[in-house]
């Protein structure tokens, strides 16, 4: 099997086990890696990549390009001499002219079972779809988003409490094995592609922080899939309205649904029918929100400023008044 020449693009989470496993690989070199530069956060901190440090243990050279589908960066990569381009949660979009320059061309680890979930988010839409399935598909890289030959798929089955978070590092591991075994099949001219089927294509788009934003009205099976869904970004968001007091931002952290044939009250359908959504409600220690149906009982919660507690820790702090209701005020877009 010819040895080949990679370079590494990528940044998330998603990234950082596919790209030890072709660090560490016996067959192959990983000559560059490339990722996004580093942003400062709140408080002018640096927002720290690990797939720097792992890069200079091996004295991989890193480059950061702010927009790497300009034409100057076409040179540097030329210079290379490569044999392929591995992409795993890079996060921007490459011109044509750099996903040719390989040999063997640019393929990419994505993070669904293509075509379903074309596009940025395809873990939060796992999640958010309440999907018992997802997977990994590493594909050829076309000019079209996500769109190109399949190479190698791989799955597992999605667990009933899993978060966005959760379910990306299961992911990712899932990656390492499936992305070693795609680059050796093409290093020894044995890769077999699969066209995707177009008329099953769905796309997912990016996030801001107003997605995060809980609507009350809504099931309460999807608001428990949001509150899942959106973490760690851009977190299941609302706000506590009571008389007297300024709204308190509150992440929403973990719930469940109470349905009327789930609880023991004989109150509960008379309950939901005087109710509005988002309106809260206490018992014995325990915490509930109505929804466009049914309760949702919220078991963890974090409130602005403060760290994460249990419902019953919340409310020996805050006791719940008539009149509490969970709503929403506009998050400024980002």
């Amino acid at each position: 099997m010819r040895s080949l020449r990679i370079a590494f693009l990528g940044t998330g989470p998603l990234a950082r086990p596919v790209f030890e496993a072709l660090r560490e690989s016996p067959h192959h070199q990983v000559v560059a890696l490339i990722t996004q530069p580093s942003r400062t956060g709140r408080g002018h901190h640096q927002h720290e990549n690990p797939l720097i440090g792992l890069a200079e243990e091996r004295n991989i050279p890193v480059f950061q390009p702010s927009r790497i589908r300009d034409a100057e960066h076409a040179t540097w990569l030329k210079e290379l001499d490569l044999d392929l381009s591995v992409v795993a949660a890079y996060g921007q979009i490459l011109s044509r002219e750099i996903l040719d320059l390989p040999r063997l061309g640019t393929i990419n680890v994505h993070a669904s079972l293509l075509p379903k979930y074309r596009g940025a988010t395809p873990i939060h839409a796992a999640v958010l779809s309440g999907d018992e399935v997802a997977g990994v598909t590493i594909i050829r890289l076309v000019p079209k988003l996500d769109a190109g030959p399949m190479l190698g798929v791989d799955q597992l089955q999605v667990d009933a409490q899993e978060t966005t978070g959760s379910l990306e590092a299961r992911l990712a591991q899932l990656a390492v094995p499936l992305t070693l075994r795609v680059v050796d099949q093409l290093a020894m001219g044995e890769a077999q592609e699969t066209l995707q089927d177009e008329t099953l294509a769905t796309h997912v788009g990016k996030l801001t922080k107003q997605h995060g934003l809980i609507d009350w009205s809504k099931p309460a099976i999807d608001i428990e899939r949001h509150i899942r869904g959106m973490q760690p970004w851009p977190g299941p968001q609302t706000m506590l309205f009571s008389e007297g007091k300024a709204p308190l931002r509150l992440s929403i952290l973990q719930g469940t649904v109470i349905s009327s044939s789930a609880t023991n009250s004989s109150s509960v359908g008379s309950f939901a029918e005087q109710t509005s959504p988002g309106q809260l409600s206490s018992e014995s220690g325990r915490l509930f929100a109505q929804t466009g149906d049914h309760r949702l009982e919220i078991l963890t919660l974090q409130p602005e400023g403060k760290r994460a507690m249990s419902a019953a820790e919340y409310l020996r702090g805050r006791p719940v008044k008539p009149g509490d209701y969970l709503g929403t005020l506009a998050i400024a877009p980002q």
